[in-house]
């Protein structure tokens, strides 16, 4: 496996008054990052921007590995499936001018304002026929989808292990994210378990965690969908054991990048070393 880091652990050293979309290139290649992934900003509209970041990723020797980007195929873009899937597509090209293999997007966020037929069985009769249609674009142009297991409606390992089955296309898997499984209140190496025979690329990520039935712990923390309380960790800090979550991805097979996404309370650069450090770490002794 290699290293990658994704452009949003960076925070707003991100911002062009620090480092910029650019400096976090050279930042990471100087941290001994294998790669960098992008999440879509302001820039993803202008593909000479796009560009730009992959010229000077293959300056500083490292890949883009990834791009990251939102979507919601059943509320975005007023409620309008097909254009949100032309939306996304845009972003394919977003993705193949960065020289990024792999484009991760959201599924959707749940129903909003209705009060029946709102469980994932009904999302999937929508959103199935839609993300096939945007894998079998991307792949035309030489671009993997893939989601993640990420904002509570689409996080359970069962979940999007069957909205992937359930498209059953070969260029659409998962960007499986190994602290984001305690959101939904599930053991992160159980549902990575379940999720490592669809990884595409993985997320290195990790969670301090504390039961829901004491008082709020206050700033930096934020609730699970079960009620419990969880806050940004450093990874191998936290209690998503990722250590343990990388030896599964490894005996399925997975061989690709595992990008540290940081969203702890320290300086986003001391957390980005340290988390560089101990994946590493881990990584020589799995």
């Amino acid at each position: 496996m290699k290293t990658c880091v994704s452009s949003y652990s960076f925070g707003d050293y991100i911002g062009e008054d620090k480092l910029g979309y650019l400096g976090i290139i050279d930042k990471a290649a100087e941290l001994g990052f294998d790669a960098i992934e992008y999440t879509e900003g302001a820039w993803s509209s202008d593909l000479s921007v796009a560009e730009k970041i992959r010229q000077r990723a293959a300056d500083a020797g490292i890949a883009v590995a990834a791009y990251c980007v939102g979507a919601d195929f059943i509320n975005g873009c007023g409620g309008d499936t097909k254009a949100e899937v032309e939306r996304l597509k845009a972003h394919v090209h977003a993705a193949k001018a960065l020289g990024a293999p792999m484009m991760r997007h959201d599924v959707a966020w749940g129903f909003h304002g209705r009060k029946y037929s709102i469980g994932y069985d009904d999302a999937l009769a929508i959103v199935v026929d839609a993300i096939r249609e945007l894998t079998e674009y991307a792949a035309s142009v030489g671009v993997k989808t893939m989601t993640e297991n990420h904002g509570y409606f689409s996080q359970d390992a069962n979940r999007v292990e069957k909205l992937i089955n359930s498209v059953a296309h070969p260029n659409f898997g998962a960007l499986v994210d190994l602290g984001n499984f305690m959101c939904a209140d599930e053991n992160p190496n159980i549902s990575v378990g379940i999720m490592a025979p669809y990884a595409f690329h993985v997320h290195a990520k990790d969670f301090f965690f504390k039961s829901g039935d004491g008082i709020h712990p206050g700033e930096g923390w934020f609730t699970t969908r079960a009620g419990n309380f969880i806050r940004g960790a450093i990874i191998g800090q936290g209690e998503a054991r990722v250590m343990q979550s990388l030896g599964i991805l490894k005996r399925a097979g997975y061989d690709g990048y595992v990008s540290v996404e940081f969203e702890g309370m320290e300086d986003k650069l001391t957390g980005i070393r340290v988390g560089h450090d101990n994946l590493c770490r881990f990584l020589g002794m799995i």
